[in-house]
């Protein structure tokens, strides 16, 4: 934790505050308390799983596709914090599918239900067909399994979104904007809260998770000199999920208080710290073959290929913010998490014909990425969506 700490330049954890005022009601509510975790062997999912774990629920149980990310929760469960005296299973399956929906119809007795699962890569957006997995996924699944929370007598639903989703300029947040729309719509029939936050670092798939990658394969790490992001721990993650699912208000979203000066930083500078914790000295190359060429020789030197280059690829946000200057803020309850403060605010005629356009586009097997960016403009007016043809798969 503390080396991660300072790879991404803080010198202490960002909810200590926050969790040690609230540990005895944390404990508890988890306590005597049942849980699902929906996407729980993800990255933020299994950080949101050891948090629920730790505090000995009464039922906790696990759903995610990933059979062989499910398989590494439980060893990792096992091994550093044992057993519960409440029920825990994993169940490897697709929400999306009609066994999911079984699943639900032969138990779905849960007090809170946590959906933690997304597309939540920015060059997921490159072709219609990813693109409306996204939708599927961020959007439909969501409501899906809120409707079967409403169903079954959840008490509480949670769901993430993303920084991503304020002022939104890659599909990727604003599928997640549309998402808190539907979540909205719900939210007359059951309590709700979400979190939005920073970049997880070294979560599956990130590019600080690629550094691992680029080392343990000897080859060159590259990363954006021009764009800073803030960044949370795993195990950050999870405490901020948690927070907001038990102590959030109906509609509430959870952020946290980072700030601006003191926690922005370039994926550059990051690889730089990680290199040297690694014992190497960066050496900038020129281009993608002066880097993959030095990768063979550099290593043995004590130094490691870099490149860092400015960014130019679509949906790249300049800067990142959790809320917007039209939400309500209380910055007051807690010490290190603000909320945003939500009426249940949403246009059921524009989120129905958001419903009923998709659905004739997959009835069709025909559509085209003009298509859904048009109809993201329709729910979100003021959509800054920045296209330039380039995308990262087309980047080393």
């Amino acid at each position: 934790m503390n080396n991660i700490l300072n790879l991404i330049g803080r010198d202490k954890k960002l909810l200590s505050d926050d969790i040690t005022n609230s540990s005895k009601e944390l404990r508890r509510i988890v306590s005597s308390s049942s849980f699902l975790v929906v996407g729980g062997a993800g990255s933020i999912g299994q950080a949101v799983t050891k948090e629920i774990f730790k505090r000995n629920p009464k039922k906790l149980h696990v759903v995610d596709i990933s059979e062989n990310n499910m398989v590494e929760l439980v060893r990792d469960l096992r091994s550093s914090l044992g057993y519960i005296d409440g029920e825990f299973k994993t169940f490897a399956l697709d929400i999306g599918s009609e066994i999911y929906d079984a699943f639900i119809e032969a138990d779905g007795k849960y007090d809170y239900v946590l959906n933690l699962s997304a597309l939540k890569h920015v060059r997921s957006e490159k072709d219609p067909f990813t693109l409306m997995r996204m939708i599927d996924v961020n959007i439909f699944n969501t409501d899906k399994t809120l409707q079967l929370a409403i169903k079954k007598g959840t008490k509480k639903y949670f769901c993430v979104s993303t920084d991503k989703a304020a002022n939104p300029v890659n599909m990727m947040g604003a599928s997640k904007r549309i998402m808190e729309m539907f979540v909205n719509r719900r939210s007359l029939d059951i309590d709700v809260s979400m979190a939005r936050f920073a970049n997880v670092a070294f979560s599956d798939g990130s590019l600080l998770h690629g550094f691992n990658q680029r080392i343990e394969k000897r080859q060159p790490i590259v990363a954006p000199n021009d764009i800073k992001r803030y960044f949370v721990t795993p195990q950050e993650s999870g405490e901020l999920c948690l927070m907001s699912c038990i102590f959030g208000e109906n509609r509430d979203i959870f952020f946290p208080k980072l700030s601006e000066d003191l926690h922005l930083i370039s994926f550059a500078d990051i690889a730089v710290k990680y290199l040297e914790a690694k014992g190497y000295e960066p050496y900038l190359c020129k281009d993608e073959d002066e880097a993959r060429e030095l990768a063979k020789t550099l290593p043995q030197e004590g130094k490691w290929p870099c490149l860092f280059t400015s960014s130019d690829t679509t949906g790249e946000k300049d800067f990142e913010e959790f809320f917007t200057d039209k939400e309500t803020l209380d910055m007051e309850r807690f010490e290190n998490l603000g909320v945003i403060k939500n009426e249940a605010n949403f246009n059921n005629d524009l989120l129905n014909e958001f419903e009923t356009t998709i659905r004739g586009l997959k009835e069709k097997k025909s559509w085209t990425k003009e298509q859904i960016v048009n109809l993201f403009f329709k729910m979100i007016p003021d959509f800054d969506h920045k296209e330039t043809g380039k995308y990262l798969d087309g980047k080393m």
